[in-house]
């Protein structure tokens, strides 16, 4: 969590940071300094390299973070990227009250990926209780007014939730009514800061108002169907998975002042003058260094990290001692249970009477509507493509782990095993080649993929690519399959006379290969004149990375459509162009949706030319991460194609995780891009690919390209249409429902030539 600002624009008079014990803000700067900026993210930087960590992430608080301002916001914003992701992928929050929220810093936040949590209490009475400015004006206005800013569909991705302080002394119906009626896409609420020293109001005779007032509001949310996430409710649920207010996991947050200190969890400002403090700072000590403050370590413990009483609690497993910072009493310290105690075990008591509906009668899970309400925007978000990217690698991995007890090749499987402690991201790049998974299915089912010829064993040669990638020494016999033998991400050997299997020993720099009668030398590294029979794998370089131009892999030929053979290498590199160039049209066209290729599209195939259909792109289920397109020189129209197929892609493993269909129904919807009736996953598939090309011609609309208007009526009407028919069709499951309608919402806001 980084202050980048320690001034805030309310005057709210339950904040923890102005109004409580601590008052330590006094003496820090009003703004974190470039330079802090930097020694924070190259901390962070530091840690994420030397553990290896796939993901970290960093909220920007205050104070009131939007103090700074776009320009400086994005300076930390751009600090923060270019130092932490070349080692992990950066998960960007925010936290602010709303008040100073606009457009401009709302493009900012698509920009950079960053999802912003708003404060805000309620209706208007509840929320001008609490958080008014100093002047005692109501925010109400101003906060809503943030809100339906992050609800617009070109924002809605950095729409993350709403934070709401509990106060009993509101209606709660009238607070849930206003929260659910922002759209947002989990609301955290959060039990005021207080101490045994200072403990919490409770108005009345009541010995458990908080416990009475939430309970009221669950069982609401249960009745109505849980139309959003509450993350207190589905913490506190048995295996729900905990908070850093609830459940026994380590806490994992730590605090980097606007002064560039190390601190402790933001909450235990309320409860003494420097509870926070470790004496550390970020120029001179590291993550590992705070990690191991005694304040810091105690909260790794779990339930051993817990006073007596709690430790023989039977609900310490959910409640976990409540937060950290309201267990304080001068004397104990923090050995005492939560001073909500008793509240939090009423609470626990209404939640297990009163449980959501069972999966067969549920709308969409939380999780689920989050994901497929980032979907809906028409692109998605890079954590969202990252989930996607994660899930379909770990089907590779199951169906991996499948094709082991059909394989005779245990040395392989040792190698691998041996690799992924050993050499992980060696495993994962080749893990994640996009054509893995079809050899993997093609070996378990031939009938799956038919026409890719006879199934060899696939374990061998991953294990050795994984090793060559790894630098490993290794000895494998690797099955040899039309005279050649594939490396997946490296390339393959062709050569006669390899016979039915050869040796394949990884040695410094590359590999050799005996089989039959031949014998041939690999190096890689450093790169040498490609020896007899070694096609490599070709690379283009383009705005998001380098993009695999893969015409070798024998899987390839998984699209049901010819593909091309080995390109003679003017024509590869003309397709190389042509590619980076397409990538740089989406960048200037549709920048969300550049964001979303640049996180997943891996490779490009090839088809073969067919003159009576000469712009053809294909996507295959079992290949994410590579579309297939036929050879065109206009970037333009590559950049159609190559929007439109991602799309698919991406359909497609949303498809693998979720069912949006109901099964079984057969029947069939008229649409208005075929001439025959379609499938609704077919639909479903075509309307969400339109949809992008609709943003495609938009854009181009917007900058008065010849055409394109009529070409963004013509695909908005195919998508209102697909949209249409897909809802009246009756044969979503509520996940789909909820899904499509997501998009017609967006559509509604349609304008051909607005951006």
């Amino acid at each position: 969590m980084l202050k980048v600002h320690s001034r805030c624009d309310l005057s709210c008079d339950h904040c923890y940071i102005y109004q409580h014990a601590d008052q330590t803000w006094r003496g820090r700067p009003t703004r974190m300094p470039p330079a802090t900026v930097k020694a924070a993210a190259r901390r962070i930087a530091e840690h994420a390299r030397e553990h290896g960590l796939p993901v970290v992430h960093v909220v920007l608080h205050g104070g009131e973070p939007l103090l700074l301002g776009a320009a400086g916001l994005r300076e930390a914003l751009a600090e923060l990227r270019s130092a932490i992701t070349p080692w992990a992928r950066l998960d960007l929050r925010m936290q602010t009250n709303g008040v100073l929220l606009d457009e401009e810093l709302c493009r900012l936040f698509v920009e950079y990926d960053l999802r912003v949590g708003v404060s805000f209490d309620g209706d208007r009475a509840a929320n001008d209780r609490h958080r008014v400015f100093a002047h005692g004006g109501s925010s109400h206005d101003h906060v809503r007014r943030a809100l339906a800013l992050l609800r617009r569909p070109e924002h809605r991705t950095s729409y993350a939730g709403i934070l709401c302080t509990v106060d009993v002394r509101n209606d709660p119906d009238r607070v849930y009514e206003a929260l659910l009626a922002e759209s947002p896409p989990r609301v955290d609420l959060l039990l005021p800061h207080a101490t045994w020293d200072q403990p919490p109001e409770r108005p009345g005779p009541d010995p458990t108002p908080y416990a009475d007032w939430l309970g009221r509001l669950h069982r609401r949310w249960v009745d109505d169907g849980r139309p959003v996430s509450i993350r207190m409710f589905e913490a506190l649920r048995p295996g729900g998975g905990g908070t850093e207010a609830f459940g026994l996991a380590p806490a994992d947050v730590l605090v980097i002042e606007a002064d560039g200190s190390w601190e402790q969890v933001d909450s235990l400002k309320t409860a003494y003058h420097g509870a926070a403090d470790t004496g550390f700072d970020v120029f001179d000590h590291s993550v590992d260094e705070v990690a191991r403050h005694p304040g810091v370590a105690v909260r790794q413990d779990g339930v051993d990290g817990l006073c007596l009483t709690c430790r023989s609690c039977p609900v310490v497993d959910r409640c976990g001692g409540g937060l950290y910072a309201h267990r304080w009493r001068t004397g104990s310290g923090f050995d005492n249970p939560s001073v909500y105690c008793a509240d939090l075990l009423r609470l626990i008591d209404t939640v297990d009477a009163h449980p959501p509906p069972t999966p067969a009668t549920l709308p969409a899970t939380s999780p689920v509507d989050e994901v497929l309400d980032d979907l809906a925007t028409g692109h998605g978000s890079a954590s969202t493509l990252a989930l996607l990217a994660a899930t379909q690698l770990s089907i590779t991995r199951a169906l991996l782990a499948a094709c082991r007890d059909r394989s005779g090749a245990t040395a392989a499987w040792d190698l691998l095993v041996h690799l992924d402690q050993a050499a992980p991201e060696a495993v994962r790049a080749v893990l994640a080649h996009p054509f893995v998974r079809p050899a993997l299915v093609h070996r378990l089912d031939s009938s799956v993929l038919p026409g890719l010829g006879a199934a060899v064993d696939p374990l061998p040669a991953l294990a050795i690519a994984a090793a060559v990638r790894a630098g490993v020494p290794a000895a494998l016999h690797v099955p040899v399959r039309a005279d050649a033998i594939t490396l997946p991400t490296l390339g393959s050997l062709v050569l006669p006379g390899l016979g039915e299997s050869a040796e394949v020993t990884v040695r410094p720099g590359g590999f050799q290969v005996r089989g039959g009668s031949v014998e041939q030398t690999v190096l890689l590294d450093p790169p040498a004149p490609p020896p007899t029979g070694w096609l490599p794998t070709r690379d283009v370089s383009v705005p998001g990375g380098r993009l695999l131009l893969e015409d070798g892999d024998p899987y390839r030929d998984c699209y049901g459509q010819p593909v091309e053979s080995r390109l003679e290498v003017p024509a590869a590199r003309a397709l190389g162009r042509t590619l980076a160039d397409a990538w740089r049209v989406v960048h200037r066209d549709v920048p969300a949706h550049a964001a979303a290729l640049d996180g997943g599209l891996r490779a490009v195939v090839p088809l073969a030319p067919d003159p009576a259909r000469p712009l053809r792109s294909a996507t295959a289920r079992h290949a994410f991460g590579a579309v297939a397109v036929t050879p065109h020189p206009d970037p333009e129209t590559m950049a159609v194609l190559l929007v439109h197929e991602w799309q698919h892609a991406k359909l497609g493993a949303v498809l693998d995780l979720y069912d949006l269909v109901e099964p079984g129904q057969g029947i069939r919807i008229r649409v208005p891009w075929r001439p025959d009736p379609r499938p609704p996953e077919g639909v479903l598939q075509g309307v969400y690919a339109h949809l992008a090309v609709t943003q495609v011609w938009q854009s181009r609309a917007a900058t008065d390209q010849p055409d394109a208007s009529a070409h963004a009526a013509h695909f908005l009407g195919w998508t209102r249409d697909g949209v249409d028919a897909l809802l009246a069709s009756r044969s979503l499951t509520a996940a789909g429902e909820r899904f499509v309608a997501q998009l017609r919402h967006g559509l509604e806001g349609t304008r051909v030539g607005s951006r």
